[in-house]
């Protein structure tokens, strides 16, 4: 994986780039569809490529791992082949899915034993065991195996939990190092910044993950319930200190407010379910503030989904067409809104990057926050 940065905003730290992977380039910054099981939910991979314009989809281990089962992907050639997705993947690592599994999974110093959520069956994940699945499932980027952190948390679990997850890091990243991608192309493993909101367990664990000199770094363990200021603060924070030169992933976020202020801090990649999550239960994402789809008002209005025509389906189906689709639950309601969410995120960061270029990022993102963050 190579990174390069095209472009910096003369007022914020945000900045435009392009990684280079063995599946194709990823121009930041960039939002990734949460594909969980290999599929983004509602959606075809033609309208992920052609539509949606995804550049890169995110899996996950814990649920791969789980269903079709590792051996299903190994036999088919791979995560790309199995899907058909032939571009850019990320595979997220199962801390997050062990974290909240709850009374159902038990973490020690070796690893997390757990119960799958599908039929009770008994499980252990270790970062070399998730390092080997990861390998075998064959992304392009995989993620290192992290304890994330509820919100609230004191200070003295963080910790404990920081060194866990500084362990944990140094044995995947040894692993790592011991294989290969069985497919015969490039993997990049990224180790992840945590430390709950205390800005001291931060720059330690930005400092440890920094010593390893990985291609990228990520931040996690945000998003979880915390204030949005201390999001953004803390976010800001490991910006400033995780190196300029590669790239900066924050996990788990967010609301296109949230993905906007972030590209400012500096953050280059982003993953969420909540595009299409919301989507599908009736919550859009346009240029001017979202809807609620379901509501009593969009039963006459006849005008386009969002008046900047992000995407196809802006311009076929009506804001009264879609909310009768709601009502009568029909299930092509979840796709046409699934697909206008994400294509609505995929062309936020792309005109992010663009206004990034221009040199007014700044002045754009303000008049945007502004107005995605209405409520119509």
């Amino acid at each position: 994986m190579e990174f390069t940065i095209d472009a910096i905003s003369k007022d914020c730290n945000a900045r435009a780039g392009t990684i280079k992977t063995s599946h194709g380039d990823i121009l930041t910054p960039i939002f990734m569809p949460v594909g969980t099981v290999g599929s983004v939910k509602a959606v075809h991979v033609r309208e992920l490529k052609e539509d949606i314009k995804a550049q890169i989809i995110l899996g996950n281990t814990y649920h791969l791992y789980l269903r079709p089962g590792i051996e299903i992907i190994k036999e088919a050639g791979g995560i790309q082949k199995f899907n058909s997705w032939n571009k850019p993947m990320l595979t997220d690592s199962g801390g997050y899915q062990v974290y909240s599994l709850g009374h159902n999974r038990k973490i020690t110093e070796d690893g997390v034993v757990f119960r799958s959520h599908i039929d009770g069956s008994k499980h252990i994940f270790t970062p070399e065991r998730v390092m080997d699945i990861q390998r075998a499932i064959g992304a392009d980027i995989i993620m290192a195996f992290d304890e994330c952190t509820p919100y609230p948390c004191d200070y003295e679990y963080a910790k404990k939990s920081l060194k866990l997850t500084d362990l944990w890091l140094d044995r995947c990243i040894k692993r790592f190092n011991e294989t290969e991608c069985p497919y015969g192309y490039t993997q990049t493993l990224f180790p992840i910044v945590q430390g709950s909101v205390y800005k001291d367990l931060r720059r330690e664990s930005c400092e440890r993950v920094m010593s390893y000199d990985c291609k990228a770094n990520a931040i996690g363990g945000l998003s979880v319930g915390e204030p949005i200021e201390d999001m953004y603060e803390l976010t800001d924070y490991c910006c400033s200190i995780l190196p300029k030169d590669k790239p900066r992933y924050l996990m788990g976020v967010g609301t296109p407010a949230n993905l906007l202020e972030c590209i400012s801090l500096g953050i280059d990649m982003f993953d969420c379910v909540m595009p299409s999550r919301n989507g599908r239960n009736g919550m859009l994402f346009t240029s001017e503030g979202t809807m609620n789809m379901k509501n009593e008002k969009w039963k006459n209005d006849f005008s386009p989904i969002d008046p900047m025509g992000v995407n196809y389906v802006d311009s076929v189906y009506s804001k009264a067409y879609l909310r009768h689709l709601f009502v009568a639950k029909e299930i092509l309601a979840l796709q046409i809104a699934t697909i206008h969410n994400l294509s609505f995120y995929l062309w936020l960061v792309g005109q992010a990057r663009e206004h990034i270029i221009a040199g007014d990022f700044n002045v754009w993102k303000k008049e945007m926050v502004e107005k995605v963050s209405n409520r119509l």
